[in-house]
């Protein structure tokens, strides 16, 4: 399978894709339940999408081309409503975070398509602790090449939106001591990490002919990159968040993204560069262990930041443009989020831990969040 064309799409349009985790109502573990939710959901007529995931206590909704805030939180919402709705049905209930409390990634089964048993042989026990949750966003791009290098732009803004959707400080029943322990599971996989620095799609041609003959490759969907190019759709894909415990936040994370990436290509503010890549595994790292608290480097200067002040620094950068793409109310979510009134998801769980001291219960209240009602620790 040759490269696709990069398909025409409309500068900053959006698609955002949630997975989702399907708990029983019992004590609240994984179940393996996309089966049954999908065949509910086949009866109803959604803008979003629905389809299963490489394991069968998960489930993955994808909007369809938003232009506006309003369109993705109208879009999540509805596909929400109905998918709660649906779960409700089957006795089951859907939630948000990157990461079950503590379910045992052994008892997972992988869903019966050709591509996941691929995926599963290949990998092996690393499939089956590929259950893990994440929020993914396309953003339309007006040629190959200007998707090549506002990849390239973004990936200095990678630490902002692992903080911002950092949901997964449990794994297996533990503290991790992580705000963001899901991008530990995906590092694992060998065609993860960041995307090789071309700035041409004819160069990425070459590049991606040269892995389609050496067999590791035969399609995109093989590099679990961070960011990533979608010719089929016309975009680039970013992949580094946990899935947030609410529609709210994830509609936010994406407009956040959306702003600054029009930003980025209409400003040029700077030049992308190999060297930007210094530094991205440490702030990555910083990210996932310590969220909003972390502090990146810039690898030009040496100059050590906090991650709040960084992300306060950029919304007032892109504040134009949210305006001209009307994206002020997600962003002042995220902007509350800086000031420590609100807590991060992450930091929610915690609380709602210490209160509760019953991984179950919180859960359970993760439900509770995800369907929209309001918590004790919201």
């Amino acid at each position: 399978m040759s490269l696709e064309t990069f398909a025409s799409s409309r500068a900053f349009t959006l698609g955002v894709e949630l997975e989702l985790q399907i708990v029983n109502r019992h004590d609240y573990d994984l179940t393996p339940g996309a089966t049954d939710l999908l065949r509910v959901m086949e009866r109803r007529k959604l803008a979003a999408d629905v389809k299963p995931e490489i394991t069968s206590s998960m489930i993955e909704t994808s909007t369809g081309i938003c232009e506006r805030h309003h369109d993705v939180i109208t879009q999540l919402t509805e596909v929400r409503d109905a998918l709660v709705d649906a779960a409700g049905q089957l006795n089951v209930r859907l939630c948000g975070g990157g990461t079950h409390a503590f379910q045992d990634w052994s008892q997972r089964r992988i869903v019966d398509t050709p591509r996941y048993h691929q995926v599963s042989q290949l990998y092996g026990y690393l499939s089956k602790q590929f259950t893990v949750f994440g929020q993914h966003v396309h953003i339309g791009c007006p040629s190959p090449d200007e998707g090549l290098w506002l990849l390239h732009a973004l990936s200095r803004f990678m630490p902002h939106v692992i903080a911002l959707s950092a949901s997964s400080p449990y794994i297996q029943g533990s503290d991790t001591g992580y705000e963001s322990s899901r991008l530990n599971t995906v590092s694992a996989f060998p065609l993860s990490g960041r995307a090789p620095f071309l700035l041409t799609w004819d160069e990425f041609k070459v590049f991606f002919g040269k892995m389609e003959r050496t067999g590791v490759v035969e399609s995109m969907k093989d590099f679990y990159w961070d960011i990533r190019p979608k010719p089929e759709f016309g975009t680039i894909e970013v992949r580094v968040m946990d899935t947030p415990l609410t529609v709210e936040k994830a509609a936010a994370i994406a407009v956040y993204l959306q702003c600054v990436a029009r930003w980025l290509l209409t400003e040029k503010p700077f030049q992308p560069q190999e060297d930007d890549y210094l530094a991205y595994s440490y702030n990555r790292f910083q990210a996932c262990r310590f969220g909003l608290d972390g502090e990146v480097v810039d690898p030009q200067t040496a100059e050590h930041t906090p991650l709040r002040t960084l992300i306060a620094k950029t919304l007032q950068d892109v504040e134009m443009h949210a305006i001209e793409l009307r994206a002020e109310k997600g962003l002042l979510l995220l902007r509350d989020q800086l000031t420590r009134d609100q807590p991060s998801d992450a930091g929610w769980l915690r609380a709602t831990q210490q209160r509760e001291q019953y991984l179950p219960e919180v859960v359970r209240q993760q439900c509770l969040r995800f369907e929209g009602v309001r918590t004790p620790a919201a």
